[in-house]
């Protein structure tokens, strides 16, 4: 094996290991609960978006994923983690397979939607009731709309990065 081969296969973690953490210090640090439910709105999806328009689908995924799940278990929702993993992997890669095909914020939105799908169906099977599934859908929108818009306005700040060949 190359030596280039092997730091482009280190840079590739250690981004995708630093994008995590941010996905989740993004999930832990600005938590608001959600009423009625046993979940909470964050900016861990901005961290999310942010880790895919930088690190592609691939990457960004599994940031995405690892992230989500530990800032559930760290904060005290450990029963959320298996679902967020799932979920918010789903969310990443629809959005990082759709950025270059279509504008970014539709790629975005793809990824919003089916998050909030995945929410909802999760919250249906734990919960018993599409009633108190669906209590926790505009929350899960404005999470995915405010992570969109956070992440877009900090786009311009992305040049200042030096090129990782990720």
């Amino acid at each position: 094996m190359s030596s280039h081969s092997s730091d482009i296969r280190t840079n590739n973690l250690v981004f995708t290991s630093l994008m995590a953490c941010l996905v989740l210090l993004g999930t832990l640090l600005f938590r608001i609960p959600v009423p009625m439910t046993q979940g909470y709105v964050h900016l861990g999806d901005a961290m999310i978006y942010i880790g895919v328009l930088l690190l592609g689908k691939k990457h960004g995924s599994a940031a995405a994923a690892i992230g989500s799940s530990l800032g559930d278990i760290i904060g005290g929702f450990a029963f959320w983690a298996p679902w967020s993993f799932i979920i918010k992997f789903a969310m990443a890669y629809a959005a990082g397979s759709l950025i270059g095909k279509t504008s970014k914020i539709v790629s975005m939105i793809a990824g919003g939607l089916i998050m909030c799908a995945g929410y909802l169906i999760a919250e249906r099977i734990m919960y018993g009731s599409w009633a108190l599934a669906a209590v926790g859908l505009p929350w899960n929108i404005g999470q995915f709309a405010v992570g969109m818009a956070v992440s877009l306005a900090a786009q311009p700040l992305f040049r200042l990065l030096p090129s990782h060949n990720v």
